[in-house]
């Protein structure tokens, strides 16, 4: 229960780091959730974001996971709702915004700068979560295949995921 006020301004504050999607959030949310409050181990971070990624629906939701294991149910409401909640609101007054500066200038500019930014922010994240999911040979090599893989073919990322989950399990146990 001593948690929750923690917990919202974390995951309040993670919220607005999304831009590009969560993973653009990782590296903060490593450093809070694993450095500096110690709530989980990298591997546990790792493992429920993973699982996250693979959940229906919003793929973010892992954050209630979070709330979960630190404080209980209400920790898992308290995280979802402080990580919801402020993107939400924001999403929804910049678009009323962006609708009503149309013609602005400086728009298209916003749009081109932005993109980069959500990149380099992903790919940051990609690096922050790398480092603690490769954990030797095998899964480096597991890792790229995956990604030539994902770059060169149509097939569903759903599927390496779920043969990645299956190596895991027998491969890595």
């Amino acid at each position: 229960m001593d948690q929750l006020p923690a917990l919202t301004r974390v995951f309040s504050y993670l919220s607005l780091l999304t831009i590009g999607g969560g993973m653009a959030a990782f590296p903060e949310m490593k450093v809070l959730i694993v450095d500096v409050h110690h709530w989980l181990t990298a591997e546990q971070l790792t493992h429920v974001y993973s699982t996250g990624q693979m959940s229906p629906g919003p793929n973010m939701m892992m954050v209630a996971e979070v709330g979960q294991l630190v404080s209980g149910p209400l920790g898992a409401l308290v995280c979802a709702v402080a990580f919801f909640v402020p993107t939400g609101i924001l999403t929804f007054l910049v678009g009323r915004l962006w609708k009503r500066l149309a013609n602005w200038p400086w728009r298209d500019s916003i749009q081109k700068g932005l993109g980069p930014v959500a990149i380099g922010l992903a790919v940051a994240g990609l690096i922050t979560f790398g480092k603690t999911a490769v954990t030797g040979w095998l899964t480096l090599i597991l890792g790229l295949l995956t990604f030539i893989a994902v770059v060169r073919t149509k097939i569903n990322p759903v599927y390496f995921i779920l043969g990645g989950a299956v190596v895991g399990f027998f491969a890595l146990r």
